[in-house]
């Protein structure tokens, strides 16, 4: 639930050729966001990629990371092509003690900043 005046916490654009959904999150990426977040990938339908922008994220918790796991499935599993970017540090240990390296690309800084 947002309180008024706050902003949207999940923002979606489709790339112009339409194969790329980018799916940015800001402040807390929690339960809070989960209804958001689906609609944001099931409105756009399945696509060749999807980017998740985590540069504006304060916090993420398990439930962000079931979301995740959701997405791949909706994206399909092992054949979907997901990128998380713009992981702050303590993000990035997050995901990599969960194993995410495994199951999604995520882009160091250095990469990010490269503009790779």
């Amino acid at each position: 639930m947002l309180v008024e005046g706050e902003p949207m916490p999940i923002h979606a654009a489709l790339s112009d050729d339409g194969q790329q959904l980018t799916i940015s999150v800001s402040g807390r990426f929690d339960f809070r966001a989960h209804q958001d977040f689906r609609e944001a990938y099931e409105r756009a339908g399945v696509l060749r990629r999807y980017v998740v922008d985590l540069r504006d994220t304060e916090y993420i918790d398990s439930s962000a990371l079931g979301m995740l796991l959701l997405l791949r499935d909706h994206a399909g599993g092992d054949a979907a092509d997901i990128r998380i970017s713009h992981c702050s540090s303590d993000m990035r240990r997050v995901l990599s003690v969960s194993n995410f390296e495994q199951l999604f690309r995520i882009d160091s800084p250095e990469v990010v900043q490269a503009g790779c």
